[in-house]
Order: C-alpha cells, then structure tokens, then sequence
C-alpha cells in the first residue's frame, strides 16, 4: 500500500474523515490529471486520438480505484448459483442441430485474445507464435479450425484477434501468410495504459514512446479492456451492420476453445425464446483448479469471483471443490448487440484488479487491470455451461506443451482431441523442471516426444534427457541431483519408477 492510501486509511478511521479523504481523492485525481496532459502534450498529430482514448479510459480506471475500500465482495452475500442458472453441457448436446446450422454460423465471430508475450516460456515475440503441434502455431492451428468450418458450412466466420502494442506488428507481418485461406482476418488493439508508482500514485513514463527504456512504462490493462476497445475501434459496428450477431471470446494458448456448434445453436434458438446476452463455459474443479474464478449468485446475479477479490479469512473456503465445484474456463459468448448496448451507456461493471510488479531496477509499481468474465453480471440473462475438461487444455508452460505435442492428442484440421487409445479420458499431471521452462532448452531435452498414451504422472527435476522412442507409463518420477545428469535411453520403457542419482549414456 502506498504511504499516500495509507494516510487514506488512516484518515478514514476518524471522525468526520469523509471530507478530508475526499480531499486526498481529489488531489490524487488532479495530480494525475496534470501528469496524463503532460504524457498527452508529448503526441505526434497521428498518436493524439487513440492515445488520448487510452488516457481517458484509464482515468476512469484510476477514479474508481480510488473509490474501492477493501475486497469487492462482501463474503455474506454470496450463494452457490440456481440449479437452472448452470446447464449441463449434455442437456444443450442433446437437442441436437437444426438443418440450417449453416445460417447459425454465418451470425458468429471467433475473438481470440492475443495480447500475450511469449516470456513466460523463454520466447521473444507474441505467445501465440509459438510452435505447438507439427510446426503449428497456435495461430496455425486456430486459423485451421475456422477455415475447417467454413469450408466444411460454405459460411463465413471471421476471426477477430485482440492484440496489444506487444504483440501488434509482429501479428500483423505473420498474418500475411494467410492471405489466400478461407478465414477474413481482423485485428485491434487493446488500450496503453501506464504503469504507476506504487508510493506516489503517479506515471512512471515521462512521455508516450513505448520503445526502448520506455517499454516498462506502459501495460496492455487485461481483458477485460475488450469491450472498450472492441467499441472504439469501430470493429464491432461493422461487424454488426454485417449481421454478426455474437462473439466466441477465448484465450487464443486455450486448445480446447473450439467453436462449438450445440453451444452455439442453443444461443441463437433458445428453448424458452429468450436469448443469453452472456454465456460462460466452466468446468469442474480439479485439485489443480483451487485458484480459478468461479461463478456464484451475487444480488440475484450471477458473479464471477476471483482469487484476489477473496478476504484473507475465506480464502480456504473458495479453495474448496466441494463448495465452489466449477472455474471459468474463459470460454465466452456474448451478444454484440448487448456489447454496443452497455458500452454507450458507460454500464459494463467488472471489478479493478491491483496487480503489483517490480521492475528491472527495483521501482515497485501497480497495474491496473479487468477480466472479461469480470462483465458477466452487467448481462442481461446470462448463463453458465459446465462443458467437458476437453475444452479446457490452456499451454501455460512447458509441462502443458508436453502434453499436447505427444500421442494423447491427434490433430485434425487444426482441433486437438484426446486419442481414443488412451482409455481414461483424464490428462496425466506433468511437472518438469526449471531446466525444462524455456522451450529451446525444452526441446533440446526430448530427442522425440515420449509415448504418454499410459501415462498417469510424470515429475522430472534437474538435468534430465530423453532419447528416441521413449515410453512413460503411470506414475513416472525422474530426479537428477545438483551436479548429476540422468539421460533416459533411446526406447526405454518406464513404468510405475523412480529414477535418480546419475545416469550416463555415453556415445560409443
């Protein structure tokens, strides 16, 4: 907390404090004013529009953070949802599809969130760019799925991809390459915000350059900026006047987030006649889920609730898979019509998220963001659907990627789907090593991708090599001590071991 929230804080705990922290508030709030002109003050003509719309957006963000006193949910109020408020995805399946599937589809368009940099697993560029399957990006592969359908329906589902100033031109120069596929392409950008320090409350950038040292001082502000932004680009009004009536909103690193025809049908011919303006896909909590937003009844609406808007005391109680037994798999719907709707009447309420960082120089800062599902309660009648883990398979790491380049997954026309030679549709826990996080030293490890089809669990540590052919079945643990190398031979069967100390295999 800054020195300047905590005068705040103390001032509220007085008598008559209202006023004086209201006079805190607004001093803030012209400071900030004052430093944003002076960010704008350094635009060339061309920058002054947009940047001007990203400043304006964060300082509504910043007015309502000011605003928030202490967690956003009031713990007491919050009840499991109504029966009929989450559908079984079977029940939805089982209508079946009408004949004219094809005049469903062509009111679709898929949004895929590309704001993302590959950091996280060692790479240089947008996460999306990364090679997943067979030399396919994830780009590859989404575009395959839609050109799939649309050749497939004879429609024209479009595909929309929400970058940041991140991840924009190196997007933009790649899409080239799909110029003659059956898939019209549309990008926009999501907002520049700036990153703020965390005592004085202020921007850290001096002007609005985001290259070189500049880069630290501005953050894409989560993806919950994609109404705003969808708005403002001018997109959503032409996808409307085309007759797209709802988006597909996924993380574009989420495999399983594939368009989903029942889903789909069940949106644009409800069985009540009434349609959702908002659907979230969920899916039951694993041990590993404990920490993913779930959907509750908040005032007589449905809710997303995340980790961080928890008090400290409940936090256990959220934990728990048997009273929170769903997450949002951030598979979204949502009617573009309720999109224009909300955003021209400054009503799309999703709670500030205060994520701290500390920079390379130590300068500790906030960053204000939303999420997307954060939105759902703005919707008129909305609803969850509890779909099958399969459409939950995000590549978050290289123990995900594992997964999803070996035999537990075949590939077809850009989907993933479990092999049917695996006979227990569970996907085995896999944890490798720090050695293993980036994926150039990742791959250099696996001389081919093990057989995992019998896989239960699989935990490898330290300096560790596979060679050729290699099979892991059951529970699979691998520990190279500090200092000791294991190098797995070349057609090596493992099953239900422990192998550590150090084991060579030297070349004759």
């Amino acid at each position: 907390m800054s020195a300047l929230l905590k005068d705040l804080s103390q001032a509220m705990s007085q008598a008559g404090s209202s006023q004086f922290q209201e006079v805190i508030r607004q001093e803030l709030e012209y400071s900030m004013k004052v430093e944003l002109d002076k960010i704008l003050a350094t635009a060339h003509s061309n920058e002054i529009e947009h940047t001007k719309k990203d400043l304006e957006g964060f300082k509504k963000l910043f007015h309502r953070f000011l605003q928030e006193k202490g967690p956003s949910v009031d713990w007491g109020k919050i009840q499991r949802p109504p029966e009929d408020s989450i559908q079984p995805y079977e029940k939805i399946k089982a209508r079946g599809l009408p004949d004219n599937i094809a005049s469903v589809l062509n009111k679709l368009v898929v949004v895929k969130l590309n704001g993302g940099l590959g950091t996280s697993m060692g790479c240089k560029g947008p996460k999306s760019l990364i090679g997943v399957r067979n030399e396919n990006t994830f780009l590859d592969l989404t575009v395959q799925q839609i050109e799939h359908l649309n050749k497939s329906y004879n429609t024209d589902v479009p595909l929309v991809l929400m970058n940041s100033f991140n991840t924009d031109d190196d997007t933009k120069k790649i899409l080239q390459k799909y110029s003659h596929s059956r898939v019209k392409i549309y990008t926009f950008n999501q907002s520049r915000y700036p990153r703020i320090n965390k005592e004085t409350l202020l921007p850290i950038a001096k002007d609005v350059s985001y290259s070189g040292e500049n880069t630290e001082c501005w953050y894409p502000p989560g993806h919950g900026d994609i109404y705003a932004s969808f708005y403002n680009s001018g997109l959503l009004d032409n996808l409307i006047a085309e007759g797209k009536e709802y988006i597909f909103v996924s993380n574009i690193d989420n495999l399983g987030a594939t368009v989903d025809l029942y889903i789909l049908n069940h949106l644009m011919n409800p069985p009540n006649g009434k349609r959702c303006e908002f659907v979230m896909e969920v899916t039951n909590k694993t041990r590993a889920d404990v920490k993913g937003g779930t959907l509750t009844q908040y005032e007589n609406k449905l809710r997303l609730v995340e980790i961080a808007q928890v008090p400290k005391a409940h936090v256990d109680e959220f934990k728990s898979v048997s009273k929170f037994k769903i997450f949002n798999t951030n598979n979204l719907w949502i009617a573009l019509s309720a999109i224009k709707r909300l955003q021209e009447k400054n009503a799309i309420d999703m709670e500030i998220i205060v994520n701290p960082k500390t920079l390379d120089g130590g300068l500790n800062v906030i960053q204000l963001e939303t999420a997307v599902g954060a939105a759902i309660k703005s919707f008129e009648n909305s609803l969850g659907i509890n779909v099958p883990r399969s459409r939950f398979l995000p590549v978050k790491t290289t123990s995900d990627l594992l997964l999803v380049m070996s035999n537990l997954y075949s590939l077809n026309a850009g989907s993933l789907t479990m092999s049917e030679k695996r006979e227990f549709p569970t996907v085995p826990l896999v944890k490798l090593g720090s050695s293993f996080t980036k994926v150039q030293d990742y791959l250099r490890r696996f001389e081919s991708i093990p057989d995992m089809l019998e896989l239960d669990h699989l935990t490898v540590s330290g300096d560790v090599t596979f060679g050729k052919n290699v099979s892991l079945k059951g529970t699979v643990i691998i520990i190279a001590n500090h200092g000791d190398r294991i190098d797995i031979p070349a057609g090596a069967v493992l099953e239900n071991k422990i192998v550590s100390g150090n084991l060579r295999i030297l070349d004759h």
